[in-house]
């Protein structure tokens, strides 16, 4: 068994996620999530999809971006 890096859960189920050279322990998607996936720049949201990029910022939607400014980002085209 292995620990979840995020949440201390000792499980026989674990499974490991490397981003940019490290290496992190997870027990669940929802841990991997809440540790590893980007946050949105203006609600700090966790970016589970593909989220919109603007200027090295990423938002999780065109309201978001919109907020900051941002204006021709657009959820659809």
């Amino acid at each position: 068994m292995a620990r979840c890096d995020q949440c201390g859960n000792d499980y026989d189920k674990s499974f490991q996620v490397m981003r940019h050279g490290k290496t992190w322990t997870f027990d669940s998607f929802e841990c991997a999530i809440q540790a590893v996936a980007p946050r949105c720049a203006h609600c700090d949201c966790p970016i589970i999809g593909h989220g919109l990029e603007k200027d090295g910022k990423i938002f999780c939607c065109a309201h978001c971006a919109t907020q900051k400014g941002v204006r021709e980002l657009r959820d659809r085209a």
